[in-house]
């Protein structure tokens, strides 16, 4: 990996990681952390989902690995029309920005990285599948450029979706990835969150999120320092791994159990 790559990956960490530090905020307003044994239960069901999904991906890293792919589709193609609506086809054409372009226009820098992740013939096993998708991928941005004519409420969030497929062509992998995951996704998810959080609970909230986020980053800087492997090969497992055992649970709050609050921020 090129000293920017590196750079990449350090800053979905730092800058992406902290969106999800709100989650308990999510959590307290649907009412599930209100009380001390609902604190509790919260914090413990949302790390045991976490050691969960490290467990499986140890067991079956090429399911674990295709997973995570495919619910990061869904979140981010949710997240990035979450104002708009939930229309299949814009759902769809964004879902598809991070799992299936990102390793179609750098297919020889992917594989690399995935094969780190779950080993070199599963890795082969998985860049196929997702060639495979591409082209499906392709109709799905036409015909979202012909909805967006036609529904225009959804030209905005298209010509974003375009943007970034002209950074994803252009730019290397790891530094696309972040670029949205920091400045599009994470930035996105926080404006829209702290907009619909009542103003008694900001500095809570706030307070929360920079505890949360701590405590990730010197977990994943204990892992980091622990293992016995290239400093480039312990930075894409501790990032992608750390990120798919997070990311599950903050998806089930915040694109079911809040749905109706997350969209709400669009309307203060």
């Amino acid at each position: 990996m090129t000293s920017w790559d590196m750079l990449a990956i350090c800053a979905a960490l730092l800058f992406g990681v902290p969106h999800g530090g709100l989650d308990g905020a999510v959590a307290r307003r649907i009412g599930w952390s209100s009380g001390i044994q609902s604190w509790f239960l919260f914090h413990f069901t949302y790390i045991i989902l976490a050691a969960l999904v490290i467990l499986l991906w140890w067991l079956f890293p090429l399911a674990s690995l295709a997973v995570f792919l495919l619910i990061s589709a869904l979140h981010f193609g949710a997240s990035d029309i979450v104002d708009i609506g939930t229309d299949l086809l814009p759902w769809a054409a964004h879902g598809g920005l991070v799992a299936i372009v990102i390793p179609n226009l750098h297919p020889t820098l992917v594989e690399p990285i995935f094969t780190i992740l779950v080993g070199a013939d599963n890795a082969n096993l998985l860049m196929n599948g997702i060639t495979s998708l591409f082209f499906p991928w392709l109709l799905s941005l036409i015909g979202y450029c012909f909805f967006a004519y036609w529904q225009v409420q959804y030209r905005k969030s298209l010509i974003n979706l375009l943007v970034l497929v002209g950074l994803v062509f252009i730019l290397p992998p790891l530094i696309s990835f972040s670029l949205y995951f920091c400045l599009w996704h994470s930035r996105g998810h926080i404006l829209r969150l702290w907009h619909s959080l009542d103003v008694t609970e900001r500095r809570r909230s706030a307070a929360e999120a920079a505890i949360y986020t701590v405590m990730s980053w010197l977990t994943a800087g204990f892992i980091f320092f622990s293992y016995q492997e290239p400093s480039s090969i312990t930075l894409i497992k501790v990032t992608f791994i750390g990120l798919a055992a997070l990311t599950l649970p903050h998806m089930l709050l915040v694109d079911y159990a809040d749905r109706k609050y997350y969209i709400r921020g669009r309307q203060l």
